[in-house]
């Protein structure tokens, strides 16, 4: 009779191969379907031959690019088209890497910020001087872990009434001669909304006619980067603008890769100091790296560039406008149930945010998401950040793969779960309030 092998020791022995993938893959069953998360920015579908070619690239060590020249090549193209897309100075000498994700990408870029404002105040840093870092509050959670991870101040600008993002005059406001830059956000994840990027390097060109500070921007366009400049050409918030330095984004989010790839660039070498740059021989032939890991699948990269390839500038434009499409149609329908209030409608990123209505009072956002899980949708509930605690939304993200008809179910069972929330049936009480918070947290 067969027995189960244990699940937290190893085994005696070994299991065909067989029973162990049927094993794992039964238990798989049991997660959420990734194509109803409408939590993540993460790309959940991508054509077949793209996931084969992924399959094919799984045991190519990115960052030995001896041993895989073609897979090196293949990560400059694709720092070349994005420096092209973000209107570079010189496309072709942009610097830039892959990465596993824009976490690790604003890492980098915020460590380029601070070594560049540690050499020019080599005589007070470390000894007399704090370096901070200034940005909105709605930023993802990435640059607070820089922040503390680098021993960096964090200087963030609150929410006020109906502006969930940065605000340009307060951000210069908190800047003085230990900034070591401000971060903008395209497309922030509270909301999807792009922040003014254009007017935020005004506002630092005024500070530095009026005080002779010189303060970069990073622009964290984690999911805006790859939406902006296929759908919002006339949009100025990249590489046009000479304050802005770097620039990150995320491959696997509207780069339309699955996850593990992200892209950081700087506006020229000499944003990017030589001194974090690396160059190692022990896998043959002398390469540079500058990444937190080492180590890591050349999957992704060959299917960025696959994904660029096999869609050209159009092919992402068609891509990037169906989902924005989905996403104003998406929240008209759900205005039109008369139970919510849209603060955003896929205008900027394809993502809408919601409340409850002034008028109702049975039940609440945390309420509405776990009356959405019953029928297999992951719709996350979360508060906003300093000073609109007071404000918690549902937010949707509607991301390729996504369509009319998936956005049509969404709002059937939307509509189905109504009477009994209305009724009271199914609502939490306040005594629950800390549990349905942990229950409907908030994804980046």
């Amino acid at each position: 009779m067969f027995s189960a092998p244990p699940t937290r020791r190893l085994a005696p022995g070994p299991v065909p191969p067989q029973t162990a993938h049927r094993m794992v893959r039964d238990e798989l069953m049991l997660d959420g379907n990734a194509r109803l998360n409408l939590a993540t920015f993460v790309t959940t579908w991508m054509e077949p031959e793209a996931t084969a070619l992924m399959a094919e690239c799984a045991d190519k060590n990115m960052i030995d690019k001896d041993e895989y020249p073609r897979t090196a090549e293949l990560e400059r193209r694709c720092v070349a088209i994005l420096a092209d897309l973000w209107n570079a100075p010189d496309p072709d000498a942009s610097i830039g890497c892959s990465t596993t994700g824009s976490s690790e990408a604003c890492m980098l870029a915020g460590m380029a910020l601070k070594r560049r404002w540690a050499q020019r105040n080599a005589d007070r840093y470390p000894a007399r001087a704090r370096p901070n870092l200034v940005m909105g509050v709605n930023v993802q959670v990435c640059w607070e872990k820089f922040c503390a991870y680098w021993e960096v101040e964090a200087r963030t600008v609150p929410m006020e009434g109906d502006r969930f993002h940065i605000d340009p005059a307060a951000a210069t406001e908190l800047c003085d001669g230990n900034t070591i830059g401000v971060v903008g956000i395209l497309g922030s994840t509270f909301d999807g909304s792009y922040e003014p990027i254009a007017d935020l390097c005004a506002a630092l060109d005024d500070l530095r006619e009026r005080t002779g500070l010189d303060i970069p921007v990073h622009v964290d366009g984690a999911s805006g980067a790859m939406i902006a400049p296929f759908l919002d050409p006339d949009l100025v918030w990249d590489f046009r603008l000479e304050r802005v330095v770097s620039i990150n984004t995320s491959g696997h989010k509207y780069g339309l890769v699955y996850p593990g790839v992200g892209w950081v660039l700087w506006r020229s070498p000499d944003h990017l100091p030589d001194d974090l740059v690396f160059r190692v021989n022990y896998l043959g032939g002398e390469m540079p790296t500058f990444a937190l890991n080492f180590s890591r699948p050349g999957a992704q990269v060959a299917a960025q560039y696959h994904t660029f390839v096999r869609l050209g500038h159009e092919g992402f434009r068609a891509v990037q406008q169906a989902t924005r499409d989905v996403a104003r149609s998406l929240a008209g329908d759900i205005e039109a149930l008369g139970d919510f209030r849209m603060l955003t409608r896929g205008e900027d990123l394809p993502v809408l945010a919601f409340t409850t209505a002034p008028h109702v009072t049975a039940y609440d956002v945390f309420d509405v998401s776990r009356a959405l899980r019953e029928h297999g949708w992951l719709v996350p509930a979360y508060t906003f950040p300093p000073h609109r605690e007071d404000l918690s939304v549902l937010r949707v993200v509607c991301r390729n793969g996504f369509s009319d008809d998936l956005a049509s179910m969404l709002v059937e069972d939307l509509g189905r779960s109504l009477p009994r929330l209305r009724r009271g049936v199914g609502a939490a009480t306040a005594d629950d309030a800390d549990e349905r918070r942990r229950a409907t947290g908030f994804h980046h």
